[in-house]
C-alpha cells in the first residue's frame, strides 16, 4: 500500500500541470487543414444532404479518397492539386454508377472504395511524407 501511495505522490509531483492543459483547451469550429490549406471543399449539396441519405455522401467521400490516392501513386507526386482536386470526378462516378442504387449496394460500394483507398494509401503515404504533405 505504501508503494502505491508513494508512486501516486511522485506522479502528482512530477506532473503538476497535467490537468492544466486540458482545462485551457478552446473548442473551435474552424476546420482549416494542416496540409494543403486550399483544399477543394465538398460540394454544398453533399453538405446539405439529409441525414437519411448520408450513406450516399460517405460513398462519394470514399470515391474521392480512392481517386486521390490513385492520382498520387500514378503521378508519384503529392502536390496539392494532385491530392485535392475538385470533387467533379468523384461526383461523376457516383452519378453514373450509384445514383439509383439501393442502400445496401451503396454500403457495399463504400466498403470497396475504402479498401481500395487503404491499399493505395500504403504507396501514397511515403510519397506525400517526402513532399511534406501528409
Amino acid at each position: 500500500m505504501m508503494r502505491v501511495v508513494a508512486t501516486a505522490g511522485l506522479l502528482v509531483a512530477l506532473c503538476p500541470t497535467a490537468g492544466v492543459a486540458e482545462r485551457n483547451l478552446v473548442p473551435t469550429l474552424d476546420n482549416q487543414p494542416d496540409v494543403c490549406p486550399d483544399q477543394s471543399p465538398e460540394p454544398q449539396w453533399m453538405q446539405d444532404i439529409d441525414v437519411r441519405e448520408s450513406h450516399k455522401r460517405l460513398l462519394i467521400q470514399q470515391i474521392y479518397r480512392a481517386q486521390s490516392m490513385q492520382r498520387i501513386v500514378e503521378a508519384q507526386s503529392c502536390e496539392c492539386p494532385t491530392r485535392y482536386p475538385s470533387w467533379a470526378a468523384a461526383e461523376r462516378v457516383y452519378v453514373e454508377r450509384f445514383a439509383s442504387s439501393e442502400y445496401w449496394d451503396i454500403v457495399e460500394a463504400t466498403s470497396q472504395y475504402r479498401r481500395q483507398a487503404n491499399e493505395l494509401r500504403r504507396e501514397a503515404m511515403p510519397i506525400c511524407e517526402a513532399a511534406g504533405n501528409w
